[in-house]
């Protein structure tokens, strides 16, 4: 069975979603569109296992927009993505997110990224170890010689709330979705002409995008091109305490934020619980379906990091763990973003390294206006693109956590 479509889509989670509802909301775009997602039930797609943050305190300014964009969607999604049988509120909680420096080196990266984020504009300020303890008075501070706290514009939200509120909209606008999964890509010349799906369907073609997530490198090789991603695995553990500091801070309504340690460790609220993850030691590239828990991150590296950073997190349970898949860039942890130069109809938004949920929207708008327009009409995101995959000139992000 042979059937023809102006746009497929690979990958139906929120990044595939997001390009989805802002291509098929185009007023100057009419062409077919069709999203195939090898598991509609999403429930190991790198969306409904992240942790659901977004922040402004990045190193580069793009980053820093993609992020504000991204929180003005978040907060406007119930009218942005409204259909006639749902206003989808993605619950923003607006806590912030404090970076803790504890060595000359983390406090002159702090500054450093401080001043790209006030330029951007971002609602970020620089703490002392005394303001740090006066707003967060449950936090040990000796060690500390810096922090960076986000007042507003940051936070966590409803993550899969993100992805169905795209996909129902571009559902809505006449998007197709299917259960299938993408087993080819043909090639004539520089271009794709046809995808072919597991069900044995083949389609013919105007436009590819690769949304695949941590598979994007098996869907790239599927015409004969190459980025450098794979999956790496992060485990998530949500603990509950028998002394809570959640109210006690002295800012933002005694909301605590999204806290990362000079360790790496982090750590935020969720609901009664507290949710945190720490960088693996080893990490390195894992199997698309290996989703085991690295159950002992907690007892050996994040558990005596919180109790020394507070008595509130001496006496503490975990209540649920999980590992969910970051598609890493190896080159420079930033997303891949736009045409490849030796097949232009082929599309790529991968690479997130652990960001893609907060930069769903901006990209969603991005890879719509490369299709429609053929530029950037908004936020010009083509430092991101290939040319710096092909030339292996990394466009570094240092805050990846």
């Amino acid at each position: 069975m042979q059937d023809s479509f102006d746009v497929v889509i690979v990958g139906g989670a929120v990044i595939g979603s997001a390009v989805a509802c802002y291509l098929s909301g185009d007023p100057d775009f009419d062409g077919r569109v069709l999203v195939v997602e090898r598991d509609p039930t999403y429930a190991r797609a790198s969306t409904a296992l992240s942790a659901a943050s977004i922040r402004t305190q990045f190193s580069n300014a793009i980053n820093v927009a993609i992020s504000q964009y991204g929180a003005k969607v978040i907060r406007d999604f119930a009218i942005l993505c409204a259909t006639r049988d749902d206003r989808p509120d993605l619950a923003f909680h607006e806590g912030g997110y404090l970076y803790l420096a504890a060595t000359p080196e983390q406090e002159r990266t702090l500054r450093e990224n401080h001043e790209t984020q006030r330029a951007c504009g971002a609602d970020v300020v620089l703490w002392s170890p005394d303001d740090l303890s006066r707003a967060f008075p449950h936090l040990t501070c000796d060690d500390i010689r810096l922090a960076s706290y986000g007042r507003s514009g940051e936070g966590w939200f409803d993550n899969t709330g993100l992805m169905n509120g795209f996909r129902n909209k571009a559902r809505a606008q006449g998007v197709t979705y299917v259960r299938d999964e993408v087993t080819g890509l043909t090639r004539a010349g520089d271009r794709i002409i046809h995808v072919t799906l597991a069900s044995g369907r083949r389609l013919a073609c105007g436009t590819v995008v690769n949304a695949a997530g941590p598979r994007a490198a098996q869907v790239a090789g599927m015409a004969g091109l190459h980025i450098p991603v794979e999956p790496r695995k992060r485990t998530v553990f949500l603990y509950d305490c028998a002394q809570s500091p959640e109210g006690t801070a002295r800012v933002n309504q005694g909301r605590l934020p999204l806290m990362i340690d000079p360790s790496g460790v982090y750590c935020r609220p969720e609901g009664r619980y507290f949710m945190t993850q720490c960088p693996p030691e080893d990490d390195r590239a894992v199997g698309c379906d290996d989703f085991e828990p690295d159950y002992a991150e907690f007892e050996e590296r994040i558990w005596p990091v919180l109790a020394a950073r507070s008595e509130s997190f001496e006496a503490i349970k975990v209540i649920r763990s999980w590992a969910g898949h970051y598609a890493y860039n190896t080159l420079d942890h930033n997303m891949i973003v736009g045409p490849h130069p030796e097949v232009p109809n082929m599309l790529f938004a991968n690479g997130f390294s652990g960001h893609g949920l907060q930069q769903a929207p901006a990209t969603g708008r991005a890879v719509a206006e490369l299709i429609v327009h053929g530029t950037y009409r908004t936020l010009d995101l083509s430092p991101l693109g290939m040319t710096r995959i092909l030339t292996g000139t990394p466009f570094l992000e240092k805050n990846v956590i």
